[in-house]
């Protein structure tokens, strides 16, 4: 008896070794090699020196050398191009300036307004993807009007610019097929100004923008009122019913019960699966809004325009730092200020939009004429599909989920461009995306009728 129990556990000592011997997340290697170079000194000193520029409200100094947002803007032009010094030449950095008339609104002078954008071209000729990783450089007092006083912008949004220079400086060393931009754009407080220029000259110039990750508030990790104190989450905003042609398409969208499924919502649910699966103790929270209630971001214009764009926030916004004076009154501090800042949590969500650049970067594009066959009524569900136009695949992942589930529920690999699942398309939903050999998965397409 004895000898029978020894065996037992001996048997099942093996059985849990080699359960836990299993590979259950597949990381690519050079993504893990880039998170780990993600520093929060770093976060801390961009925000920092930011702060330092005193205010950087749109409409406040452009010719001053400290102070204002013209220094700010060269300052990040000068992060971009100390940067690029890694890149072999393969990051170039440029202030993208236009001209605006004064608005009768938040506008009240001739304004030249000024992005700064760091292209890294992509290393295949052929691949004309672009996915863009954005902060607003401008912030604001009580009046957005007050382009004087001191307004630090630590969180909104120094979180976000610094988000986007640390990205651009452990990635720029890489090599990338697609092309990815990290701009840091102006006038957001005066009412999506940056954003909209460059958006509109995107759509004008036909630009193939396959994703945008807008980073704005994402740095503080408790909430005023509730008094919640949280750093392991964060909000991903994304629309619902496309803001571009939804009367073109309405008609679709509701016939296949689509109303989940933008383009916007899919790239949401990819941020969260790829974040969490490279960044731990964080969660990707997914808020069915396109942003904050009766609230807007640098995201917008994007979404306006058909790209697919989301925003990342913070998961408890503490309203005591936004859009304040600086003051103390009845032993609470007001103000923006960097001492409220978590760099730690600032460096997850760092790492989560990195993650996510690089996997989208190095992936092949997405499949191409994805189709479901319904020339007939059957229990099963037959797809096909033709092969990306650039990279190269192992093969595809089916994706499935409930029609009630918010997240992809199994992922069934395929080596072919067709296959025939078991199941009804009346009960779940389908895409398909192409991965390589590293497992770098690209945009999962939503399947069109096919007969």
């Amino acid at each position: 008896m004895k000898h029978m129990k020894q065996l037992l556990f001996f048997s099942l000592t093996f059985f849990f070794v080699q359960g836990y011997a299993q590979t259950i997340v597949h990381r690519d290697p050079i993504i893990e090699k880039m998170i780990k170079e993600v520093s929060a000194d770093s976060l801390q000193s961009y925000i920092k020196t930011l702060v330092a520029f005193g205010t950087r409200n749109t409409l406040s100094s452009q010719t001053d050398a400290q102070r204002g947002i013209g220094a700010a803007r060269n300052w990040v032009l000068g992060k971009f191009n100390a940067i690029a010094k890694q890149s072999s030449g393969r990051l170039t950095a440029i202030i993208d300036t236009t001209t605006l008339q004064p608005d009768g609104k938040r506008v009240d002078k001739l304004l030249l307004l000024g992005n700064v954008m760091a292209t890294l071209r992509g290393t295949d000729p052929e691949d004309n993807r672009i996915f863009i990783i954005s902060g607003h450089l401008d912030n604001m007092r009580t009046s957005v009007m007050d382009r004087i006083g001191d307004a630090p912008g630590a969180n909104d949004d120094g979180s976000g610019v610094a988000a986007v220079l640390e990205c651009a400086r452990v990635m720029s060393s890489r090599d990338f097929p697609a092309t990815i931009i990290f701009v840091a754009v102006s006038g957001e407080e005066q009412g999506l100004l940056g954003a909209t220029y460059m958006s509109e000259k995107a759509k004008k110039d036909k630009w193939n923008i396959e994703a945008v990750l807008n980073n704005d508030i994402m740095g503080s990790n408790n909430s005023n009122e509730t008094n919640i104190i949280d750093n392991t989450k964060i909000r991903v905003f994304s629309e619902g019913l496309p803001a571009f042609e939804t009367e073109k398409n309405a008609s679709l969208i509701r016939s296949l019960g689509l109303e989940n499924d933008g383009k916007s919502r899919q790239l949401a649910r990819y941020v969260k699966e790829i974040g969490e699966r490279y960044v731990d103790n964080l969660q990707v929270i997914m808020i069915y809004r396109n942003d904050r209630f009766l609230r807007g971001g640098d995201h917008t214009p994007f979404v306006q325009q058909g790209f697919p764009a989301v925003r990342f926030t913070e998961m408890n916004e503490n309203y005591n730092r936004q859009h304040l004076d600086i003051r103390m009154e009845n032993n609470v501090q007001y103000g923006d200020l960097p001492e409220f800042i978590d760099f730690e949590y600032l460096r997850k969500n760092t790492c989560m939009n990195l993650s996510n650049l690089a996997n989208l970067a190095k992936s092949p594009s997405s499949p191409a004429a994805v189709k479901m066959d319904v020339k007939k009524l059957t229990n099963s569900t037959y797809l096909y599909w033709t092969a990306p136009a650039h990279g190269k695949t192992k093969g595809y992942y089916i994706l499935m989920r409930e029609t009630s589930s918010p997240v992809w529920q199994k992922k069934i690999f395929t080596a072919e461009t067709e296959i025939r699942l078991p199941y009804s398309k009346d009960n779940y939903f389908f895409a398909v995306q192409a991965v390589n050999e590293a497992g770098n998965e690209s945009l999962p397409v939503v399947p069109g009728i096919g007969r």
